[in-house]
């Protein structure tokens, strides 16, 4: 009897919190009921964006089985220039994709004047 009972203390209890877990997210996902859609400025009507859609949707679907963006692909390199190119470059690919991304490698060069930072203006005034 001991035993029943705890059940259905433990059971009342799960019911009793699940019930309030609920009501706590029941109501709306912003407090704040200054924002509003109508807020927010547009830059297009809506003849410009249907226009944009309509050409979309008469070129190939990218998310289609069959959609290649190679198919018609011409390289303007030779196999040789490529080959070229992958020598000279090999050294800079292994030290950018090493274990610290680089960093070392882009340490131990010179730093050119064309330098430029997140957070640099390119036209301070």
């Amino acid at each position: 009897m001991k035993n029943l009972s705890l059940l259905l203390v433990t059971a009342a209890t799960a019911v009793a919190a699940a019930t309030a877990s609920a009501a706590a997210y029941a109501g709306p996902m912003w407090t704040d009921s200054s924002w509003r859609v109508h807020d927010v400025p547009s830059t297009r009507n809506a003849a410009d964006v249907r226009a944009e859609f309509d050409q979309f949707k008469k070129g190939p679907n990218p998310w289609g089985s069959s959609y290649n963006p190679l198919a018609n692909f011409r390289s303007t390199k030779t196999s040789a220039q490529l080959q070229a190119e992958y020598i000279a470059n090999r050294d800079s690919v292994s030290a950018l994709n090493g274990e610290d991304s680089g960093s070392a490698w882009l340490a131990s060069r010179p730093a050119t004047s064309a330098s430029r930072f997140a957070g640099q203006p390119t036209n301070a005034q």
